[in-house]
């Protein structure tokens, strides 16, 4: 049988180390030898003796999601074999931690990382429970996660004289280290009127970067 189909590229080969592979721009590979945590419903397929269970978040964590609707929902998947993880066909991104490293992820754009990571949802000081959007994992540790993007993100510096704001449904992450407080940009006569649409961002300031996808559409609610 011939086609483009069969190209190399598009062929999984077997893994010599474990760990965690970009299979292609749009799938990650993870080479399982004990244990790892993807976010739930995200594998596409696998081979090997592997086992599948959701992951209990822990009274806090499912507090923070049954009021916000946000949050982190994980599986673990224990064993020795092989499985590949995307979502919704976005584009996926391996980043690696080094000792010392932080950084704040949309709950909505993790796909998988390793157990050395550590993890906690953060809620964002100042936003009180109005709304989601506003609860974010923090990963700290060394080990590598993968996230994921709809569409090419775009990577924006944040210098402390020059503070970036970012609209809540278009970020996908930022430097642990930035301080991060909504800002209103839209005056009350404006929002009375009508308003523009871009009432309240997300305003970052320090030394880091911010990671916005180029999309403001936000997934259906899961039902929990």
């Amino acid at each position: 049988m011939k086609s483009d189909l069969f190209a190399s590229g598009n062929l999984a080969e077997a893994s010599a180390v474990p760990g965690m592979t970009l299979q292609n721009a749009k799938s990650v590979k993870y080479t399982v030898d004990g244990e790892m945590l993807a976010r739930q419903g995200s594998m596409v397929a696998f081979r090997g003796n592997l086992q599948f269970e959701r992951k209990g978040e822990g009274v806090g964590r499912m507090l923070r999601r049954a009021v916000t609707g946000e949050g982190l929902p994980l599986m673990s998947v224990r064993g020795q074999g092989e499985a590949w993880f995307a979502h919704r066909a976005g584009h996926c991104f391996v980043i690696e931690f080094e000792p010392g490293d932080a950084l704040t992820v949309n709950g909505r754009n993790v796909l998988c990382f390793d157990p050395t990571l550590g993890y906690e949802i953060k809620m964002l000081k100042g936003a009180g429970m109005a709304g989601g959007g506003l609860f974010n994992s923090l990963f700290t540790g060394t080990g590598k996660l993968a996230v994921v993007c709809d569409g090419n993100p775009i990577v924006i510096p944040v210098t402390p004289q020059a503070p970036v704001c970012v609209d809540t449904d278009a970020v996908v992450g930022w430097s642990a280290r930035l301080e991060a407080a909504l800002h209103r940009s839209q005056s009350i006569g404006s929002m009375i009127r009508g308003g523009s649409g871009e009432a309240v961002q997300l305003k970052l300031s320090g030394e880091g970067f911010v990671i916005v996808r180029p999309s403001e559409a936000t997934e259906p609610a899961a039902a929990h």
